[in-house]
């Protein structure tokens, strides 16, 4: 029987609290830079069969609402009071999802009594592997992406289990770090467990369990209602990452969302095969993996700020997420840039979204920029150093009622600055520049968010540096409704000088003392036509310095003389402007346009077919050989329609004898 609204209003107040306090334990004690300063990190309390039900809201990251962590409880065959287990393997339950993320959960006993669970997770700086900080977009497997650790109780009735600690520690670059983080983890489970104690005394043992079961049923409620209100409909969006591994072709996540009453289906059927690199998204093919349900989250609770954020908004959707795809690969492809994946995810369903309520909900967010990680040994005390110095994310869409957020927002607002005091005193650099990316916002009559850029200058020799999910230098955040594109992101090696290197999207460089290094995410996506905006508004951004002259004429069609709007010229030149519009409801930018051109819907859809009818470790190849031979197509036989994607991979395949023996998977 539910417990009264009165009780459980109170009861989910007191949950998030004690969720918040795990975080605050975790903020206060940790000892890593991404923990303490970017708030890479997650507490939580789940149901004994492990959905979350409370999360904290001031702090650490917002991607894991709704978690669900039964594959690993049950992955332990029994628990006492005083265990805590860890794991930050991908493949083992599918809870973790790339090899930083360290997620930790404790039982909370009542007379003998598992009542819930306590959990969370932090993201390491480094876990050992091939490269400092243990990410990028060159590695192939997840063997090379540092320690696996599978799920394993890491305190016994307890007693830390030294043997599973000594294992960790000795196969990253930084232990003590590590072992910090993972005693303020250990702190904050135990403040976890504390605030659910309390809870239980004050609201008894029975409405607590019975509590926690109505607040999953009261967010699902919550989200039916806003689906509900939505109309019925196929809405469908794609769209790429530049690259699918170092120096790759583009690689698509493509949704059709299905709008069915207060339900939703996403299927990604039509999405790229798994790659070669490390941009697949480990899901084990479960329908509400959490990865998936990110988005969904952001956007309902954009259309109603009163939604209870906890597992059960994963309810109302369910996924088509085919094996052997970026979006369901197979053991062992390398996952640990799923984060650039699922940043690409999560603006795709905006896309789906903002199609039935153009009103209601901005367009793309920014993303493409780096979180930036620096490994060198400090002049001063001769200590190596790994370090994550800032998140170059970029702003926030433009939408129905005002410019996106400057700098950091939408998906990656989360994730916090570290002062720039803090990285010149534990680093061996000097910060040159850090701010916003003047034009670089999409023209809307609500602006794009600006990007974010960093300018740094390297102070000791053989610093690596790791620009994790660098991306959007080609295919940019869209616009929508009239408005444009953002701009493209860009990475350069001593900008403005005689060996200046444009580095694209690599994500991994040596540096010397005296080496500068430039880095600026792309910009967010415009809303509405830039004809149309607030002339006052395009002067007070060429006031502060996030248009220049040249764009608010380019782009605004404002013109300003002497520090001021020329209205009337301003008015003719507008006037005389007024046919440009495209008429389409995106804008997607000069790059997916060109691209657009030869891989047409037709031709990715044959694409798709055809792979996936392929075993899966052909796959990845045969596309990059089919991408081969469309570049090099003559106009004449650039049909569109698919045909000659058809007559490329029969070719492929033919020279291939290999391919008809493979065993299927």
């Amino acid at each position: 029987m539910a417990i009264d609204s009165v009780t459980l209003e109170i009861l989910k107040n007191h949950c998030r609290a004690a969720a918040e306090s795990m975080a605050f334990t975790l903020y206060r004690t940790a000892h890593s830079t991404f923990v303490k300063e970017t708030e890479d990190f997650t507490t939580g309390l789940t149901t004994p069969d492990g959905e979350t039900f409370a999360t904290p809201t001031d702090l650490g990251a917002t991607w894991f609402v709704a978690l669900n962590y039964k594959n690993v409880i049950d992955l332990i065959d029994h628990y006492d009071e005083g265990d805590i287990c860890l794991t930050n393997d991908p493949y083992s339950g599918y809870v973790c999802t790339h090899s930083p993320d360290m997620h930790i959960w404790k039982p909370v006993f009542h007379e003998g009594e598992i009542i819930c669970f306590v959990v969370g997770h932090i993201h390491n700086t480094d876990v050992g592997g091939a490269v400092p900080a243990s990410l990028s977009r060159t590695l192939s497997e997840v063997h090379q992406e540092g320690i696996r650790i599978p799920p394993a109780k890491i305190l016994e009735q307890g007693v830390i289990n030294d043997d599973v600690v000594s294992i960790l520690l000795a196969n990253v670059r930084m232990p003590e770090q590590n072992w910090g983080d993972l005693k303020a983890q250990i702190a904050a489970m135990n403040t976890g467990e504390r605030r659910v104690h309390e809870m239980i005394a004050k609201f008894g043992v029975e409405t607590f369990k019975e509590g926690i079961g109505d607040l999953l049923d009261y967010a699902e409620r919550q989200a039916r209602t806003i689906v509900a209100d939505l109309p019925d409909g196929d809405y469908v969006f794609n769209d790429y990452m530049d690259e699918d591994v170092a120096n790759g072709y583009p690689c698509r996540i493509a949704m059709k969302m299905t709008i069915d009453g207060d339900e939703l289906l996403f299927d990604f059927t039509g999405s790229d095969p798994q790659i070669e690199g490390s941009v697949n998204i480990p899901t084990g093919g479960e329908v509400r993996h959490v990865l998936m349900m990110i988005g969904l989250i952001y956007v309902l609770y954009s259309l109603d700020t009163r939604l209870f954020l906890n597992a059960g908004i994963a309810r109302i959707c369910r996924c088509i997420l085919p094996t052997g795809t970026i979006v369901n690969p197979k053991f062992p492809a390398a996952v640990g840039l799923r984060t650039l994946s699922v940043q690409r995810l999560q603006a795709i369903i905006f896309g789906a979204f903002v199609q039935a309520a153009p009103d209601r909900l901005p367009a793309s967010p920014a993303s493409g920029g780096p979180i930036m990680n620096v490994n060198a040994i400090d002049n001063a005390t001769g200590r190596r150093v790994v370090a994550s110095i800032d998140p170059i994310t970029g702003g926030a869409g433009g939408n129905p009622w005002q410019d996106g957020t400057d700098g950091s927002g939408a998906n990656s607002s989360f994730l916090k600055n570290t002062p720039v005091e803090v990285n010149e005193a534990e680093v061996p650099i000097r910060i040159l520049r850090y701010g916003l990316a003047p034009d670089s916002g999409g023209p809307g009559k609500h602006r794009g968010g600006l990007a974010t850029v960093l300018h740094f200058l390297s102070q000791a020799p053989n610093t690596k540096v790791t620009a994790r999910n660098r991306d959007r230098t080609r295919f940019t955040a869209w616009g929508v409704r009239g408005g444009r594109a953002g701009a493209p992101s860009y990475f350069l090696l001593n900008p403005g000088k005689t060996n200046e290197v444009n580095l694209g999207n690599t994500d991994i460089l040596t540096i010397d003392p005296g080496d500068e290094v430039l880095v600026a995410s792309g910009g967010a996506g415009g809303w509405g036509d830039p004809l149309e905006r607030d002339p006052g508004a395009v002067l007070l951004d060429v006031q502060r310095g996030f248009v220049s002259l040249d764009a608010a004429l380019r782009d605004y069609g404002v013109v300003i003389t002497d520090g001021a709007v020329d209205m009337t010229a301003t008015s003719d030149f507008r006037a005389s402007r007024s046919d440009e519009g495209s008429g389409e409801f995106f804008d997607y930018g000069s790059g997916r346009i060109e691209f657009d051109h030869l891989w047409t819907d037709g031709n990715y859809a044959a694409l798709t077919e055809l792979l996936r009818g392929l075993p899966v470790h052909w796959r990845f190849f045969v596309k990059h050989r089919v991408f081969e031979a469309m570049d090099v197509l003559d106009a004449a036989q650039r049909l569109g329609d698919g045909s000659e994607v058809r007559t490329i991979f029969a070719d492929v395949i033919a020279r291939y004898p290999q391919l008809k023996q493979a065993a299927p998977q």
